[in-house]
């Protein structure tokens, strides 16, 4: 029988934790534990990825898709180096994560191939805990640590694992000695309510308003009947940050859609119009696209007090569970809902819908992008995951796709950072083999790292029971979508044409191109229909570019000085709130 040792002891620890499975790329330095995992006969199976930076996205992609916690792992150095972008987006989306990293020390001193200082390059991205493993009796003690922080601080950990330390002999562990900490596994996270005066508070601030809004964000997930529920009660409209758009079902009357940069008219004319503003779980970071500080009085709600006030001047902090907090609320508020603003958040919603559908339909060269995105909206299935990348594709996400509710849909919201998309799919369908997976990608995140995580799809698609896995990728032959106005260079934005349907097809999977607009449907159909997971190219024009809605007025005052008002804010959704200054000024 082989000698059990700490890699042996990690294997363990991680089943305990009922991980699923743990991402990462082989190297010298962990390759100890990745051994351990490839005999655990796959609880937790081991996933290899084609680059450590895909494997750390894949972690942050589970944790995502599932609330759970995610786990990769990586040699030391260059292995190490690139686990940090996807351990930087778990941060700053809030994810937990535990990333383990081999380091092999046996070297003579400064000698050491690809030896990086470990705990001050994680020291940011893992700031709440970055620990390295001394002896076999610690490591039990040490990666329940790992996973309570990760847990509790819903944040990115990392366990540095020498090598020789994997490696060493496990001896009988005593719950009492020296180093040994007895643990169970475990996630008690407490319940977490506000002080009943600060919920009073809140709700005669919502008695005393007149045109509430609300911005939904990632913290609201799992509350949408109490929201749409408070919503109706004072008549409000409801607008999310890009994080928060699979909270809610987008189809409601009132549902103003993203508010931001990539966002809509409409919700930009909601906070414009607002007088009271109720935040739940959301750190959306377009804080031009807010009331001005001193329009709106406001109660947050976030299950973090440190982000309470970061983005608006705050009235009502409560920091609570948002499913909790906001039944503690409607036991409160009255039911007293405001018609007139209602139907004035409503009327502004068709407007942007039908202004949608004109843009969609707009001549284009050869494809128009939104028309793809338009397309989608109509055929996503009523279950299963949306992943969604950086950059124009994010842009026509946010504003043409109505997600129903039951589709799970995440992107990196907060670190922007292209290429994450596949992964995440990638993550999605792992967790949950039966349901069909879309990601959204432009050309640049595919030909950054979609090209290889591709040969991660065919190797693992023929043992998933519902084999629907639909890549899109917007072939506009252009960076980012960017451009600034000028005539994009071949050196600064042209990307090199790749057959990225042709390349699907190489690797045994489907593959449809499309670059006429009268089949973009048909093709959606065909991709949606497949056998086995397929690449749907579509050509678009990089011309069509995102036009940006104006962000909200600064302040009713300064418009009337400017002489607009009266035209320009009747034009739009403010005409209520208008009327009602008017009244005031005369």
């Amino acid at each position: 029988m082989a000698e059990r040792t700490v890699a042996d002891l990690v294997v363990e620890r991680l089943r305990a934790w009922r991980v699923p499975r743990v991402f990462g790329y082989p190297g010298q330095a962990i390759a100890p534990v990745v051994e351990a995992l490839d005999a655990s006969g796959g609880d937790p199976a081991f996933v290899p990825a084609r680059h450590e930076e895909t494997a750390s996205y894949l972690a942050t992609g589970h944790a995502k898709f599932t609330g759970g916690i995610g786990v990769c792992l990586a040699t030391q150095g260059p292995g190490a180096v690139h686990l940090l972008n996807g351990l930087y987006d778990a941060k700053l989306d809030s994810r937990p994560v535990v990333a383990i990293v081999g380091e092999d020390v046996s070297g003579p001193l400064g000698g050491v191939q690809q030896e990086i200082g470990l705990s001050r390059l994680f020291a940011d991205a893992c700031n709440q805990f970055v620990r390295y493993g001394r002896i076999p009796e610690g490591v039990p003690g040490l990666f329940d640590q790992a996973f309570r922080i990760a847990a509790a601080t819903r944040s990115p950990v990392c366990v540095v694992l020498p090598r020789q330390l994997q490696e060493a002999s496990v001896p009988d562990l005593q719950a009492h000695a020296a180093g040994v900490i007895s643990a169970t596994p475990g996630e008690p996270l407490a319940r977490v309510m506000p002080n009943e005066v600060d919920l009073d508070a809140a709700a005669q601030l919502f008695a005393n308003g007149q045109r509430t809004a609300i911005l939904v964000g990632q913290g609201g997930r799992g509350a949408a009947d109490e929201i749409v529920a408070l919503a109706d009660r004072l008549g409000a409209g409801v607008a999310v940050s890009l994080l928060g758009k699979p909270v809610l079902d987008e189809r409601l009357p009132f549902h103003a859609g993203v508010l931001g940069e990539v966002g809509t008219p409409a919700a930009v004319e909601l906070m414009g119009g607002c007088d009271t503003m109720l935040l739940v779980g959301t750190n959306n970071p377009w804080t031009d696209y807010y009331p001005v500080p001193g329009q709106a009085r406001t109660v947050q709600i976030d299950i973090d007090g440190r982000r309470i006030g970061t983005r608006y001047p705050v009235d009502v902090p409560l920091v609570g569970d948002a499913r909790e907090t906001l039944r503690a609320l409607l036991a409160r508020v009255s039911d007293r809902p405001n018609a007139r603003w209602r139907q004035t958040v409503e009327g502004s919603v068709e407007r942007w819908r039908a202004e949608r559908a004109g843009r969609a339909a707009a001549p284009a060269e050869p494809v128009n992008p939104q028309l793809v995105l338009h397309e989608l909206a109509t055929r996503i299935p009523r279950r299963g995951a949306v992943a969604v990348d950086v950059g124009s594709v994010s842009y026509w996400y946010a504003r043409h796709v109505e997600l129903p509710p039951g589709v799970n849909a995440q992107l990196c919201g907060t670190l922007g950072a292209t290429g994450c998309a596949l992964p995440y799919a990638v993550a999605a369908k792992l967790a949950a083999p039966d349901q069909p997976v879309i990601a959204l990608l432009g050309d640049d995140a595919m030909q950054l790292n979609g090209l290889t995580e591709l040969i991660t799809v065919a190797h693992h698609w023929q043992s998933w029971r519902d084999p629907r896995l639909v890549v899109l990728v917007l072939n506009d032959r252009d960076h980012a979508g960017t451009g600034g106005g000028r005539t994009p260079t071949e050196a600064t934005h042209r990307l090199p044409d790749v057959p990225y349907a042709g390349w699907a097809r190489l690797l045994g999977l489907h593959g449809v191109r499309v670059d006429r607009p009268e089949l973009v449907g048909a093709a959606w159909d065909e991709a949606l229909a497949a056998d086995r997971p397929c690449v749907l190219e579509a050509v678009v024009d990089p011309a069509v570019r995102l036009e940006p809605p104006e962000p909200a007025f600064a302040d009713l005052s300064q418009v009337f000085a400017e002489g607009v008002a009266a035209r320009r804010v009747r034009d739009r959704m403010l005409a209520v709130a208008v009327a009602e200054e008017v009244d005031d000024l005369v």
